[in-house]
Parts: C-alpha cells; structure tokens; sequence
C-alpha cells in the first residue's frame, strides 16, 4: 500500500514540491556558508519523493550545540515558510476522504520542516 501511496504522492504533487527543495538546495549551495542548509534542503526534497511508510526520527546527537544553532537559523529564515506551506496543503487535502492520506504526510513531513538537522525521514 505504501508503494501505491508514494506512486499517487509523485502524480499529485510529490514530484512538484521534491524538486522545489532540490533546486532550492542547490541554489543555496553555491555559497559556502549555505551549504548545509543546501544539503538539508536536498535532504527534504528526497523525503518528500516517498513520505509514505516512513516516520521522522531523531539521530544520535541530535541536539547538539551546533545542530540547535542551524536549526534556529534554518526555523528563523526558512522553516516556518516551508512548515506553513506543508500545513496549508494538508488542510486543503484534508477537506475530501481521498485526500486525507495525503494530508497526514505533509503533517508528518511538518517537523522535518522545522527543524531538519539531526532530524531523518526513515522507513
């Protein structure tokens, strides 16, 4: 079932929002100070190809100093948009039965929208 789910994700829009963070990403990559926030912007726009079947998980050391320090630059310039862009298309979903599957994974993708370092998306 979590196949078919990816499969219609990708129809629907998956594919559409995934290459937005990509393409963001590597924007953001050709500066140097950007890079890691490149690289977790490419980081959610893989997450976002196959959401289904998977959960956000913390890794080990998650809550370092140097992660919390990103993560607050990352919520503070980014984050936030991106989490209200989630929320705003799971409430659109949300309003038909077909949709509220699809709803769920944009609420589940919400978190690792916030704060994506030290955070993962894994099966």
């Amino acid at each position: 079932m979590t196949f078919l789910g990816n499969i219609l994700w990708l129809i629907f829009g998956g594919f559409i929002a995934g290459m937005g963070y990509i393409i963001g990403g590597l924007l953001m990559c050709l500066t140097i100070v950007g890079i890691p926030f490149g690289v977790q912007a490419i980081k959610l726009g893989i997450a976002t190809f196959a959401p289904f079947g998977k959960e956000v998980i913390e890794r080990p050391r998650a809550n370092s100093p140097l992660r919390v320090l990103f993560n607050i630059l990352w919520l503070v310039l980014f984050g936030w948009e991106i989490a209200l862009a989630h929320l705003g298309s799971a409430a659109l979903l949300a309003i038909t039965i077909i949709g509220i599957p699809f709803a769920i994974q944009h609420i589940k993708l919400i978190p690792l929208a916030l704060v994506p370092f030290g955070r993962d998306l894994r099966a």
